[in-house]
């Protein structure tokens, strides 16, 4: 049971505290909405609001936790079966406390205790939080598409080359470089073969007029 506030306590110890705060409990979850003096009602929030806890868990554990408060298996049964699935969606705040003024003759405050079964509707987003979650999406929508134009931009300027097409070509100049070569040493050596024969001759020639 929560720890009660500063002050007396109801009715004339703790065991009939309890009792009283068991009997308001399972008047609210039967009714739905009870009257009481302000003073009971503040007491018993947090007591209902901890059964309603347990149902909704609702596994054995938690039912015979409510159980031990209550004591009624009816009560319970609705608390677990009726009440629990309207407020499963919900984080706290299962009562609601509304003042109706003061009571005739000992002029206590009056209130109305009900438990808040309505659906759960989401908070809708700021203006703001709305515009700071668009501003976050754009520039990681753009990106994509600026680095898919440079990939393009690239693919047109300097088209790519297979393997197969760049190893050919250097074999084509491999090729070209060496037939070069060849032909710059048969050259030459064409070139060394005259010049020794042209002596010769000219020595031929000579002789030839002598005769």
């Amino acid at each position: 049971m929560p720890t009660p506030t500063k002050g007396p306590r109801l009715g004339g110890g703790p065991a009939h505290e309890r009792l009283m705060l068991a009997n308001l409990a399972a008047a609210l979850f039967t009714h739905k909405s009870i009257k009481t003096t302000e003073t009971k009602a503040k007491r018993l929030r947090p007591v209902a609001e901890r059964l309603i806890t347990f149902a909704k868990k609702g596994d054995l554990h938690n039912r015979r936790r409510a159980l031990a408060i209550i004591g009624d298996k009816n009560v319970i049964h609705e608390l677990f079966t009726e009440i629990a699935p309207l407020v499963e969606h919900r984080d706290g705040g299962y009562t609601r406390i509304t003042k109706l003024g003061f009571r005739k003759g000992d002029n206590a405050s009056m209130v109305q205790i009900e438990l808040v079964l309505e659906p759960v509707n989401p908070k809708p987003k700021s203006a703001k939080k709305v515009a700071a979650a668009d501003a976050a999406s754009k520039p990681a929508k753009a990106a994509p598409k600026a680095d898919a134009d440079d990939a393009e931009t690239v693919e047109d300027a300097a088209p790519a080359e297979t393997p197969d097409e760049s190893a050919a070509e250097v074999e084509e100049s491999t090729e070209d470089v060496a037939a070069e070569t060849v032909a710059d040493e048969v050259a030459d050596a064409d070139a060394e073969v005259a010049a020794e024969e042209a002596p010769a001759e000219d020595a031929a020639a000579e002789k030839a007029d002598d005769k």
